[in-house]
Formats: structure tokens, sequence, C-alpha cells
């Protein structure tokens, strides 16, 4: 099995201003050719460092992916360090000239000298080609102790090129193991991580098939994976364990891999409306629901004049307040009614304050409505995200068929 190691290279990674979902990408897709990922690195743009971590994953690893560094700025220095890392000098190869120097004049413009550093190539790198931008990635064939192939890839930061060279240009030259990966992700809500792992017990404990949870923003994920030479036989391994999660966690499973919790209520819904209030929640309820064919209509406000003729009694205003039970179910009944839907939903939430990070939400179906609270503090976004998915898990349980929901 081929060992990996990822190098990501960039100073705006390194402090957190740009996300590095190459990494991330990169890592599902080794995982899913059967090649084994040992670390993931993040690095500045400095020559030094990135020298020493590419000189280091080779003395560990199969195969170094290296991603970023290679524009034609002086901060870009990727194939400086690997060319440093392999005692190799890095000189311009003339068909990468000229084809940079088409990219520009095909778009009327002259090649600006600086950009010839990404026409560079190192006696053992072959160009990658990049239809999507002007940077051509490298791949490196060496030969490591013992006589093992080694290999150096490098790919420019950019998503979009990323993904396409690995995908068009990368995969087909490695020599990747006859091996598939089967992965299925079964999403919950209602149950905490500690709590699923508990559930599943010995399961998660087990390598192939692997069972592994995951808090995510909408509930704990429970992720089944099966290696095995072939997806057939992948799937019918993971396929019995995967049951047994289903089983242990009918009761608080919403959906599966790209399912969302919001797609899930929609389907429910099976042809009835949806209208929604939301008081303090800025929207975000509204907002999850945008693509949902089912969502009729939505108020979204935190003036009382305007909530009561939504719906919320002046009493209930008084005596309990905007953010309680109360509040929130006289406001599930009147999205039912003022927003002419066959099904309200509805939240208020105080994201400041003595109860920050208190919320209500309710649903209302065909009369009948249920409740629920939270109080679990936090910034504003993400109380109001909080709620917001509280009120999509009530209304999945409300909709949820009663068969199911007994289970």
């Amino acid at each position: 099995m081929l060992l990996a190691e990822i190098i990501s290279v960039g100073t705006e990674l390194l402090f957190g201003e740009i996300v590095d979902s190459n990494a991330a990408f990169l890592a599902r897709e080794l995982g899913a050719r059967g090649v084994n990922l040992h670390r993931k690195t993040v690095l500045g743009d400095n020559l030094g460092r990135v020298t020493d971590a590419v000189r280091l994953a080779l003395s560990r690893a199969d195969l170094v992916l290296v991603g970023g560094g290679l524009g034609p700025t002086d901060d870009d220095l990727s194939r400086e360090a690997i060319a440093a890392a392999l005692g190799e000098t890095p000189a311009e190869d003339p068909g990468l000239i000229a084809w940079l120097e088409g990219l520009y004049s095909a778009r009327g413009r002259v090649m600006p000298q600086i950009n010839r550093k990404q026409a560079w190539l190192i006696p053992s790198a072959e160009a990658l080609p990049n239809p999507v931008g002007t940077a051509p990635g490298w791949f490196v064939r060496l030969t490591g102790e013992g006589g093992r192939p080694q290999y150096v890839v490098a790919m420019p930061g950019p998503p979009r090129e990323m993904n396409q060279m690995w995908r068009e240009q990368v995969v087909p030259r490695l020599p990747l193991p006859d091996q598939a990966l089967y992965a299925v992700t079964v999403h919950t809500q209602g149950l905490g991580e500690s709590d699923v792992a508990e559930r599943l017990g010995a399961l998660t404990r087990q390598a192939n098939p692997s069972v592994a949870t995951y808090f995510r923003k909408t509930g704990v994920d429970v992720r089944v994976a099966a290696s095995a030479p072939s997806e057939g036989e992948a799937r019918a391994l993971a396929q019995p364990v995967l049951e047994g999660v289903r089983a242990d966690l009918a009761r608080w499973t919403w959906g599966e891999d790209d399912d969302t919790l919001a797609g899930a209520v929609g389907k429910l819904l099976g042809g009835r409306t949806l209208g929604v209030i939301e008081a303090g929640s800025a929207g975000m309820l509204s907002t999850l629901l945008a693509d949902e064919a089912g969502f009729h209509d939505a108020a979204v406000t935190t003036d009382h004049a305007r909530l009561i003729t939504l719906g919320l009694t002046p009493v209930t205003l008084r005596d309990a307040g905007l953010v309680s039970e109360g509040a929130a179910r006289e406001l599930a009944a009147g999205a039912r009614e003022h927003l002419a839907s066959d099904v309200g939903l509805s939240v208020v939430v105080n994201t400041r304050g003595e109860n920050a990070g208190q919320a209500f939400v309710a649903v209302d179906v065909e009369g009948r409505s249920k409740t629920a609270r939270i109080d679990w503090g936090g910034a504003p976004d993400q109380v109001r995200e909080r709620a917001a998915v509280a009120a999509l898990a009530l209304a999945y349980r409300a909709l949820r068929p009663a068969a199911e929901e007994s289970l």
C-alpha cells in the first residue's frame, strides 16, 4: 500500500486566512483509492521550511503531494524547495515557455517576465498540463531506499486548478493499489457523540469495516467504511455493519451521505406547504429551507406589533416574553394560519444579555404542536444556527411517520 503525505504551502493557509480545502479533497481522494495517508502539513512561504518538509516526507512516504506555491511571484517557492530537497537545478523548459506565451497572446497580452519561473523543470520532473491556469504542475519520479519507487507531485493552489489536475493528470500516472473503498455516512440528530458511540459499542473499535463518529452542525454523523480489492467486495464487507448502525440508531437517523436536514424535512412534507416565523434568528431557518419546494412563506421580524398580527398574543408577550415556549407555540400556529400553510414552524432566539443562548422552537401540524427549548451559549451567529437546526430537527420528528418515531 502506498504511504502518502500532503504538504500545503501558503502563509495565508498557515494563518487561517484561507481554509485548506485542497488537503481535505486530496485526503478523501487518497482514501477512496486505497492510499494510506499518514500526515498533513501546512507551511508558510519559507524556502528552508518547505525544503526540509519535502526532504522529511520523502524519508517516510512513497508519495508526497505539495499543494500551492506554483505562482509567478517571489514568495511562490514550491519549485525551488522541491529542487533543493532533491539536489537538482531547475531550468526553463522551451515547450512550457511557448505554452505560457501562447496563453497571454491569445488574450491579447504580453507575458510578464516574472511568469518565466512557471516554466521551470528539474531533470526528474515531468510537467503536468494546467488547462485552467498558468501554473503547470510537476510529477517527479524517484528511486528510494531499497529501490522502492517514490513520487513527488506539485499542484497549484486554486482548488479548481488543483482538482482538475489531480483527476486528469496525477491519478493516471500513479501506480495506485488494487483497492476500493466503500463508505456510507449516516446522519443523526438528538444524541450526543458519546451517546452514539456508546450505543454502537464494539463497532467503533474494529478496523475494517471501520465505524467513526463525527460531530456536525446538524447532529452526529456515523461513517461506515470498508476497503477491499473491488467495490463490490467492499460493499459486501460493509453491509452487515452498516445495517447494524442503521438499526441501532434508527430512532435518531434523518438521512445519509449528501442528504441535508432541510431536504429531509422537505421530503416529509409530502406536497404540503411550510410557513416559517422567525424572531431573533436573522432568517437563518429560512436560509436553510430556501431550496425546498415545500417552503411556502416566511416572516422574519422582532417587531412586537408585527408578531402580534402573526399570532403572538399580547398576554403571552407580557407575561412570558417573546423568547418563551408559549410565544414559539403561538407563532408556529400563526405561521400555519396567517401564512396560509399546511405546517407552521417558528423559532424565537435571544442572542444577547442575561439569557443569551436561549431559544424556543415550535412546529404546528394540523393544529397539533410540539416545542423544544435550547440553552446553549455562544456567539450570536452560533446561537441562531443552532436554533435553526433545532427547529428543523423538531419539524422532522413531528412529520416523521408514527411507526418510525416510535422505534
